[in-house]
């Protein structure tokens, strides 16, 4: 990434230096396409499930929030940080196989708040859940 480019232009390599983090990469999240205005990140269901086959809804949550955070973080740009202050789901279908979609837009991108609805959607594009994050921009710590 070039320090002229606009860091929106190049959002998946920022994304994909910065990493996703270890939960994250355990449950085998991939991203598709990474900017502030639109993140889209897959997850399959296998290997995240509760004991009876479904999808588990904290996986849900993991995808949208490992989404939003990271979306607030490429808005607050450098020297600043986004921590997450209130999230909330609702789940309205279990997926059984194959791989979800989560698909992260914002509703706010303020100087010291974000909100983004995180939309999860199974392969035949039926939506799963529906989560809301909002995170807290600070200056980052110094040391």
């Amino acid at each position: 990434m070039t320090e002229t480019a606009p860091i929106e232009e190049n959002g998946l390599i920022w994304a994909a230096r910065r990493g996703m983090g270890a939960l994250a990469e355990k449950m085998g999240m991939r991203f598709e396409e990474f900017t502030v205005q639109r993140a889209v990140a897959t997850m399959p269901v296998e290997g995240n499930t509760q004991p009876v086959g479904l999808m588990h809804g904290g996986a849900y949550v993991v995808l949208a929030e490992s989404l939003g955070s990271m979306a607030a973080n490429l808005h607050a740009g450098p020297g600043r940080l986004a921590v997450g202050v209130d999230i909330n789901a609702t789940h309205t279908r279990s997926a059984t196989s194959g791989l979800v979609t989560g698909v992260c837009t914002p509703i706010h991108l303020g100087r010291s708040m974000t909100v983004h609805e995180i939309a999860v959607s199974d392969d035949q594009g039926r939506r799963l859940s529906t989560i809301r994050i909002t995170n807290m921009i600070k200056d980052m710590p110094r040391n």
